[in-house]
C-alpha cells in the first residue's frame, strides 16, 4: 500500500473476502503506511461467485478495527485475464449500499380476463445468503416490492440469512408506461438506525407479457454506486490474482501421459535421453516455471520417481553448463523442481531446524547491526545508568549476538544429519555425486558442496530465517528491528553457502567481524553435507510409502474450544471448553490436555460434513462444525471455535482433506443451530430437515502439505504442454533423438482435448436445456 493522508498510522491488515464471506487474512503490520506483506493465499472459490474483494482494515486492541477501503475484481475480469492480474490498485471508499449479496426466489406472473392482463402479481417465497449486517451476526430482512410509484412492504424474519416469505402483492398494470420495472428489494430492520440495504432485482413488464410468468431465483444487485468523496486517497493495494478453472476428467483420460512421462524419466538408465522432459523444460517461460515445476514434483511424488525426476533435470541442467560458478544459479525447471520438492519433502525438517533460534530471536528482540551507516543509538538503550551505547559497543554487541545465533543454528544443522527426511538424502546425494562425476579436476573440489548448499541453504534455509512467516515458523510477521536481525543471520547462513568469505567481505566490509565465525561455519557445512550424502538405499522404505507418510497425511494438532451435542439443548452461557485437539490418519481426537490418557475421538469415515457456523449463533465468526453419524444412525455435532479466520480455514481444510474419500456425505446442512425448537438459520422447525445451504466439501485451502492428486497434477500438465504446444509448431520444436515420444505426446494432448471438448458440449446443452426450460 502507498503512502497517503489518511491520518492511519497504527497498524495494517488485509482482508481477503468472497461475497463478504472472510476467506483469509493477513498478518498485521504494526506502525506504518505501506506495509509489506509478501503472504500468498490459494483460495477454493465456489463456480457460484461473482466478486472477489481485499478490505484493508486499520487493528484496534479496544475497539471494532477501521476499515481503510477495498479493492474489488468483478469474475468476468478474472477471466479475461488468463494469465493472471499483476500491479497497482487504487483502494476505494466501503459503500454499504454495494456490499450486498445472496439471491431471492420469487414468481412473477400477469392476471387478467382471457388475454388481457390487468393486474401483476409478485409472490416473494425465500432468499438465501443475505449479507450479514447486525452484529449478531445475521440480518433482519424484509421486502419491499414497488411498481408505478405504489410499494408494497413484507413481514420482517428476525435474525436469518435465510429468511422464507411466502407472500403475495398486487398492482394494477399501467399500460401507458413506456419503461415498465417492478423493483424488488431487501432491506434489513433496525429499531434505532436507519434500514441497511441488502440488494435489489429489476423487471421489466413490457418484456414479461409474452411469457405471462416467470419464477426462479434471482441474484441481489446492489444499488447505484455513490461518488466517494475520498476517491484516489485511500492509497493502492498492489496484487497478483490469478483465477484457474480446471475440469479434472476420470483418471483413465490421463494414464497414457502419465505413462509417458514415467517412461521419460525411467529410461536414461539405459542410455537413451528423455525427450520429453527436454521438451517440456525448453517450452517453459520464466512466468509459468515455477508452476509447472510444482506440477511435475508432485505428479513425481505420487508415481514413487521424484528421485529420477532430479537426476533427470540434474543431468540436462550440467548439459547446459560450462561455467561451474553458475550452476543451478539461474531460474530453470531444474532449479525451480529442487525447490518446489524441498518445500514438500523438507518443511517438518525446516521446522525442527529453524524453529528454536527463530523463536528466540523473536523474544528476545534485541538490537543488532552491524553496517555503521545504520546504527540508531538511540535504539540501542544504555550500557549503565547514564551512559549510552557508543557506535563500537553497538557493534561489538550486535557481532556477538549474531555469532551466537548462528552458533545456535550450525549445531542444530549438524545434528539435523540423523532427522533429515531420507528422501532429502538420497536426492541431495544424486546431486552431489552426479556434479563431482561432471567436474572431476581439483580445481573444482568446492563445486560440489556448493551445488548442494546453492539449494538447501540459499533456496531453503536462508529464505525461510528472513521471512518466517510465509514458512509457516511464525503466525506474525517480524517487527522492524527482529527482521533486520533475521536479515543479517540470513546473509551469514548465505555466505557460509557461498563458501566463501572474501566475496562478502568486499561487498560488505562490516560483515568482517563474523568472518571467523563463517569461516568455521564453512567448514562444519561441509562436514554436515559428507554426513548428508553418504545415507544408503538399504535405509530406504518403500519410496512411494515414505512420501505418503511425509506429504500426505494431514496431521494437525492445538488446543480449540469445543461443544457437543446429541440431543441436548445449547446452554445460554458459553457452552464451550478448552480442548486438545489432534488429527491423525484415521480419526480427530481430543482430551482436557495434551497428554491426557482420558480421550474421546470421532472416527474420520463417520464425518459426513464440516463446514462453517453463523456467527450469531455463538457470537463468534470463527466457529466450524464437523456432523457424524453414529453406528447407530444417530447424527451428532461438534463444534470447534478457533481463534482466528485463518486458524478455521486451517481446519477446516485440514478436515476436509481427511474425508476427501468419505462416500455417506451430506448434500445441504444448516448454518445455524437447533434452539428454541427451530432452526436458526431457516427458522424450520423439523430438526432432523435436511439442511437450507448446500455443503463445500473441496479443500478450503491448498498448501504444501496436501495428499497428492496425480490427476489433477495431470491435467495442470496436459493444460501447459496444450498451450506451449500450440504456439510453437512441430517445425519450431528443437530436434530430439526420441521422435516417437514426441509424436506420442501429441497424440495423446489431441485425446485429452476431445475428451474436454465432449464434457464442455455436455455441459453447454445441460444449461441450454435449463435456460429453455425456464424460459418455457
Amino acid at each position: 500500500i502507498e503512502p497517503n493522508d489518511l491520518g492511519v498510522d497504527q497498524v495494517f491488515k488485509c482482508i481477503i473476502n468472497l461475497k463478504l464471506c472472510i476467506e483469509a487474512m493477513t498478518a498485521t503490520i504494526w506502525k506504518t503506511l505501506s506495509p509489506f506483506w509478501g503472504e500468498e493465499y490459494n483460495v477454493h472459490l465456489p463456480p457460484s461467485f461473482h466478486t472477489v474483494s481485499l478490505h484493508v482494515m486499520d487493528e484496534d486492541s479496544l475497539s471494532r478495527d477501521d476499515v481503510i477501503g477495498k479493492v474489488s475484481i468483478s469474475k468476468e475480469a478474472l477471466t479475461s485475464k488468463p494469465q493472471g492480474l499483476d500491479g497497482w490498485m487504487n483502494l476505494t471508499e466501503i459503500d454499504p449500499d454495494e456490499e450486498v449479496q445472496g439471491e431471492i426466489h420469487l414468481q412473477i406472473s400477469l392476471l387478467g380476463d382471457g388475454d388481457v392482463p390487468h393486474k401483476l402479481c409478485c409472490r416473494v417465497l425465500e432468499a438465501r445468503d443475505l449479507a450479514k449486517k447486525d452484529r449478531n451476526g445475521a440480518s433482519d430482512p424484509f421486502v419491499r416490492v414497488r411498481y408505478n410509484g405504489k410499494s408494497h412492504e413484507s413481514a420482517v424474519v428476525k435474525k436469518s440469512c435465510y429468511p422464507r416469505w411466502n407472500e403475495s402483492f398486487e398492482f394494477e398494470l399501467d399500460d401507458t408506461l413506456a419503461d415498465s420495472l417492478l423493483c424488488v428489494e431487501v432491506w434489513d430492520w433496525d429499531l434505532v438506525s436507519r434500514n441497511d440495504f441488502l440488494g435489489k432485482v429489476l423487471f421489466n413488464i413490457n418484456r414479461l407479457q409474452s411469457a405471462q410468468q416467470e419464477e426462479g431465483w434471482f441474484r441481489l444487485g446492489p444499488d447505484k454506486p455513490k461518488h466517494s468523496q475520498h476517491e484516489g486517497t485511500l492509497g493502492s493495494l498492489r496484487l497478483q490474482l490469478r483465477l484457474r478453472d480446471e475440469t479434472v476428467l476420470p483418471s483413465s483420460h490421463y494414464q497414457p501421459l502419465t505413462e509417458l512421462l514415467s517412461q521419460s524419466v525411467g529410461t536414461h538408465l539405459n542410455g537413451n535421453w528423455p525427450d520429453l522432459i527436454m521438451l517440456i523444460d525448453e517450452t517453459t517461460t520464466s512466468e509459468n516455471r515455477q508452476e509447472v515445476a510444482n506440477n511435475l514434483v508432485k505428479l513425481f511424488l505420487g508415481q514413487g520417481l521424484i528421485k529420477e525426476f532430479l537426476d533427470v533435470l540434474f543431468k540436462l541442467e550440467l548439459e547446459k553448463t560450462t561455467e561451474p560458478n553458475t550452476l543451478f544459479r539461474s531460474n530453470s525447471l531444474a532449479s525451480k523442481s529442487m525447490e518446489s520438492f524441498l518445500k514438500v519433502a523438507g518443511m517438518q525438517y525446516l521446522h525442527r531446524l529453524l524453529g528454536p533460534t527463530i523463536n528466540r530471536i523473536f523474544e528476545e528482540k534485541k538490537y543488532v547491526e552491524l553496517d555503521p551507516n545504520k546504527v540508531e543509538l538511540k535504539d540501542a538503550g544504555c550500557t549503565g545508568l547514564h551512559r549510552l551505547h557508543t557506535e563500537a559497543d553497538v557493534i561489538q554487541q550486535s557481532s556477538s549476538l549474531l555469532q551466537s545465533y548462528l552458533s545456535e543454528l550450525l549445531a542444530a544443522i549438524l545434528q539435523s544429519a540423523s532427522y533429515c527426511p531420507l528422501l532429502l538424502c538420497q536426492a541431495l546425494q544424486q546431486l552431489y555425486y552426479r556434479v563431482q562425476a561432471c567436474f572431476p579436476d581439483p580445481e573444482y573440489r568446492k563445486v560440489k558442496f556448493i551445488a548442494v548448499t546453492s539449494f538447501l541453504c540459499l533456496r531453503f534455509i536462508s529464505p525461510a530465517i528472513m521471512s518466517p512467516k510465509l514458512f509457516h515458523l511464525r503466525e506474525k510477521h517480524a517487527d522492524a528491528r527482529t527482521s533486520r536481525t533475521l536479515l543479517l543471520l540470513a546473509k551469514a547462513v548465505q555466505t557460509i553457502g557461498n563458501l566463501d568469505t572474501l566475496v562478502c567481505c568486499s561487498k560488505e566490509p562490516w560483515m568482517i567481524p563474523l568472518q571467523p565465525a563463517i569461516q568455521q561455519g564453512i567448514s562444519q557445512l561441509k562436514d554436515f553435507i559428507t554426513r548428508l550424502v553418504s545415507c544408503h538405499d538399504s535405509e530406504d522404505l518403500c519410496l512411494q510409502t515414505r512420501m505418503s507418510l511425509q506429504c500426505g497425511t494431514m496431521e494437525k494438532e492445538g488446543f480449540l474450544f469445543l461443544h457437543k451435542t446429541k440431543d441436548k439443548c445449547i446452554p445460554m452461557t458459553s457452552p464451550f471448553k478448552k480442548y486438545y485437539v489432534t488429527l491423525s490418519k484415521d480419526t480427530l481426537s481430543y482430551s482436557r490436555t495434551q497428554h491426557s490418557k482420558k480421550t474421546s475421538f470421532i472416527s474420520l469415515p463417520k464425518i459426513r460434513a464440516v463446514e462453517k457456523v453463523e456467527e450469531k449463533c455463538f457470537g463468534s465468526p470463527n466457529v466450524m462444525q464437523i456432523i457424524s453419524s453414529e453406528d447407530s444412525g444417530q447424527q451428532e455435532t461438534l463444534y470447534l471455535d478457533c481463534k482466528s479466520v485463518n486458524e478455521l480455514n486451517q481446519w477446516l481444510s485440514a478436515l476436509r482433506k481427511a474425508c476427501s474419500h468419505n462416500t455417506n456425505t451430506m448434500s445441504s446442512y444448516h448454518p445455524g443451530i437447533y434452539k428454541a425448537d427451530r432452526w436458526s438459520c431457516c427458522h424450520q422447525k423439523e430438526k432432523t430437515d435436511p439442511g437450507c445451504d448446500k455443503t463445500r466439501h473441496g479443500v478450503t485451502l491448498q498448501e504444501w502439505y496436501d495428499p497428492l492428486d496425480p490427476d489433477l497434477e495431470a491435467q495442470l500438465i496436459y493444460r501447459h504442454l496444450s498451450t506451449r504446444l500450440l504456439i510453437c509448431s512441430f517445425s519450431m520444436l528443437p530436434d530430439h533423438k526420441m521422435v516417437d515420444g514426441v509424436t506420442r505426446l501429441f497424440t495423446i494432448l489431441q485425446d485429452l482435448h476431445e475428451a474436454h471438448a465432449a464434457v464442455e458440449e455436455k455441459e453447454r446443452l445441460k444449461n441450454k436445456n435449463v435456460f429453455l426450460e425456464l424460459q418455457t
